[in-house]
């Protein structure tokens, strides 16, 4: 059963050119269902022993520990995903997913900060002139002006970032790699750390990562996220705000501006436009910051 979970995952990266961290949570739920159905039934020693009923125990024994609808319904949707393959290579005869139901998930809008927040917050990263603050302002820059996941930028190489031609390679390689411009500010954003910030962080020449921590090894998506706090708590800004916030924003932001939803589908690297769409329908203007602390 492991090795048929690894089969799969290695499909996932090749072909499929999933990200490292989407096939990382895909193991984890995969090996969190086999752990539970040869615990409860231990004759399931291949996945054609693996019924719908022993799916419907997990999906309980996920409610009884607290597991949140959308982290189970998330869960659900792996594991078909992970039968389908099965079928479609001949590895099971059935697949017990196909009429196994999933939580309903009630679907919040994305958080959005406002243009004026935004302004606030790209201000107090702009306010420190240090190779920590360089690198701040960079970061805050590019994840606004391109929105970019933090996975993706976390992934950055020196190489990826061409300040002459304004534009940023990203995207887990192969068909999901794409090309997003950067404007001026964003250019002088990253000139400014590569200049002044990278240098006094790393420590060997062979670190090729564009932002890298104190101990000059390429910064953590955990890494990111307590550098926006830090600024988003001198911005007074009370809502919670991680580098996904940024991301919606952008996407909010430029529709508002009038860009048509297939370039914003396009930049942000959404497969279909339907995802893209959600941003569509948050379009009002936001003309006065909600969260901003007087």
């Amino acid at each position: 059963m492991e090795e048929q979970i690894k089969t799969f995952l290695d499909w996932l990266e090749h072909p499929k050119a999933y990200s490292r961290n989407t096939v990382e949570a895909y193991r984890n739920d995969l090996n969190q269902l086999m752990n539970f159905a040869t615990s409860e039934r231990p004759q399931v020693n291949h996945w054609n022993r693996v019924d719908k009923g022993v799916l419907l125990s997990f999906v309980q024994y996920l409610k009884d520990r607290g597991y949140t609808a959308s982290s189970a319904a998330r869960k659900i949707a792996v594991i078909k995903t992970f039968f389908h393959y099965l079928v479609s290579h001949s590895i099971v005869p059935e697949d017990p997913t196909a009429t196994l139901g999933s939580p309903k998930v009630i679907k919040r809008a994305p958080q959005i900060l406002s243009t004026q927040e935004m302004d606030r917050l790209m201000t107090a990263a702009a306010s420190r002139s240090s190779p920590k603050g360089f690198r701040d302002r960079a970061i805050l820059e590019i994840l606004y002006a391109t929105g970019v996941r933090v996975t993706e930028l976390v992934s950055l190489d020196v190489e990826a970032v061409d300040l002459d031609a304004k534009i940023v390679q990203c995207g887990a390689g192969g068909n999901r790699q794409r090309t997003v411009p950067i404007n001026e500010r964003v250019t002088l954003a990253v000139d400014d750390y590569l200049r002044r910030g990278r240098a006094a962080f790393v420590v060997s020449d062979v670190e090729r990562a564009l932002f890298v921590n104190p101990h000059g090894e390429r910064l953590t998506r955990q890494g990111m996220w307590l550098i926006i706090r830090e600024y988003v708590k001198e911005a007074g800004i009370t809502i919670p705000v991680t580098p996904q916030t940024l991301r919606h924003s952008f996407a909010v932001h430029q529709l508002n501006s009038g860009a048509d939803l297939s370039s914003v589908q396009r930049l942000l690297g959404h497969a279909n436009v339907a995802t893209t769409q959600v941003y569509a329908k948050m379009m009002e203007p936001l003309n006065q910051p909600q969260s901003v602390e007087e």
